[in-house]
C-alpha cells in the first residue's frame, strides 16, 4: 500500500484538480440550465473521491469520514427521488461540508509534506485552494435556509442552479472580488456604526 501511495499521490492532486475544475466550473452551470442531471455526475466524483482519499491519506479515520459523507450524499439522492423536501439539501450541504474538510485535511498534508516541490504539490496547492471555496458553497447552503434573509441578491430556492449562485458567490467572496450583486443582509451591514 505504500508503494502505491508513494507512486500515485503526487498525480492525484492533479488529477482530483482537474475533476474539481469540472465539477464545480462545467458541471454545476450545464446544471443550472437544465442540460445535464446533477445526480449521475456527484456519484462519479464521490467515488472518485473516496478513492483518492483512499490512496492520499495515511489516515483510516479520514476514508471513514469521507464513505459516512459519501452515504450522506447518497441517502440524500434516493429521498430526492422519492419525496424531495428541505432535508436532501442539508444532507447534501453535510456531506459536502464533510467531504470538503476531510479532503482538505488530506490534501494540505500531501501538498506541505516534506520532499521536493513538484508540479503536482502545486497544482495540489491550487486544489486546496478550491477546496476553501467547496467548503464555504457548503456552509452557505446550510445557513440560507436556516437564517432568512442572510444574503441579499440570494434567493433560496430548490432549484437546479442553486449550487451554481453558491459557487460564484463563494469564489467572488474569497477572491475579494465583491461585485455588490450578493451581500450578506444581516443587521450589522444595515445600520450605521455609532461612535
Amino acid at each position: 500500500m505504500n508503494e502505491l501511495r508513494e507512486r500515485w499521490s503526487d498525480p492525484l492532486l492533479t488529477t482530483l484538480t482537474m475533476l474539481i475544475i469540472f465539477f464545480m466550473f462545467f458541471v454545476a452551470p450545464l446544471q443550472a440550465v437544465g442540460i445535464i442531471k446533477f445526480q449521475e455526475f456527484a456519484f462519479v466524483f464521490t467515488l472518485v473521491l473516496v478513492g483518492g482519499v483512499f490512496i492520499m491519506s495515511k489516515s483510516f479515520t479520514a476514508v471513514i469520514l469521507v464513505l459516512v459523507a459519501a452515504g450522506m450524499a447518497g441517502t440524500a439522492a434516493v429521498h430526492r427521488l422519492t419525496a424531495p423536501s428541505i432535508l436532501d439539501i442539508y444532507l447534501f450541504s453535510g456531506a459536502w461540508l464533510l467531504m470538503s474538510i476531510t479532503l482538505g485535511w488530506v490534501v494540505a498534508r500531501a501538498v506541505f509534506a516534506r520532499g521536493r516541490v513538484t508540479y503536482h504539490r502545486i497544482v495540489g496547492a491550487i486544489l486546496f485552494y478550491l477546496i476553501i471555496a467547496a467548503t464555504f458553497v457548503a456552509l452557505f447552503a446550510l445557513v440560507c435556509p436556516l437564517v432568512p434573509n442572510a444574503f441579499s441578491g440570494l434567493s433560496f430556492e430548490d432549484s437546479p442552479g442553486l449550487a451554481s449562485k453558491l459557487i460564484y458567490f463563494s469564489f467572488v467572496t474569497l477572491t475579494s472580488t465583491g461585485y455588490g450583486d450578493i451581500v450578506p443582509g444581516t443587521p450589522f451591514r444595515t445600520q450605521p456604526l455609532q461612535c
